[in-house]
């Protein structure tokens, strides 16, 4: 998103919407770091807008777990934490196998069409090593259990792959985990597609605890240095 001195037919609560997309954008790509300040005088000006939808998009934020208030010192970047990475993990391994199952079940040719081509984005992404892998990674994930959640089962496992997406990106570092993870993603979307329901449930059950292991190994020795 560019900047919104621009579109003066927009309300208040659509700039907000705005600024809540461009701000996490900025902290999943890394572009505001963990313990950050977020500098709403800087963005403001940046963006020519005031600090009321500002202040809205941060509350957002700050819901999803991406930022955090201190008082008297305004809002920073939340840093990535073990005991986090434990719970976040944890949660889509409860719900995400079964939603993807499900989503399975009532997928039809136009589903099916769409998660294609989410994989092949993703597959891009990770070949590309662009910065937008996440995105592409949650777009995935999504779309396969679009078809079979409600809203609100959806809205729920999305807010986690959010927050999941900031690990995520922490984990794939390491030489040839981009190539792995889209291997096993690949594996997925055949069962998916196929409908071999046995075989998908365990695969992400199987995607998301391996991704939370090597996490464990890795997290207390980076939070352990700060």
């Amino acid at each position: 998103m560019g900047s919104l001195h621009n579109r003066p037919s927009l309300n208040i609560r659509t700039i907000a919407d705005q600024l809540y997309y461009l701000i996490r954008d900025r902290i999943l790509q890394g572009v505001l770091e963990e313990g950050e300040p977020i500098r709403q005088d800087t963005i403001a000006t940046e963006l020519g807008i005031s600090k009321i939808p500002l202040r809205e998009a941060l509350a957002r934020l700050e819901q999803d777990g991406l930022v955090r208030s201190q008082a008297n010192r305004g809002f920073m970047v939340n840093t990535l934490s073990a005991e986090e990475a434990d719970e976040v993990f944890h949660l889509r391994r409860q719900l995400e196998p079964t939603a993807t199952v499900a989503g399975s079940r009532e997928a039809g040719p136009a589903d099916h069409a769409t998660a294609r081509r989410a994989f092949e984005a993703l597959r891009d992404c990770g070949v590309s090593d662009n910065a937008d892998w996440g995105e592409c990674n949650r777009a995935f994930h999504m779309a396969l259990i679009r078809p079979g959640a409600g809203n609100l089962t959806y809205t729920m496992i999305e807010r986690l792959n959010v927050i999941a997406d900031r690990y995520v990106r922490f984990h794939l570092g390491p030489q040839g985990r981009p190539e792995r993870a889209n291997c096993q993603h690949e594996e997925i979307l055949e069962a998916w597609l196929t409908g071999e329901h046995k075989t998908l449930l365990k695969l992400v059950r199987d995607h998301i605890q391996e991704t939370h292991d090597d996490l464990r190994h890795e997290l207390p020795a980076v939070t352990g240095r700060r």
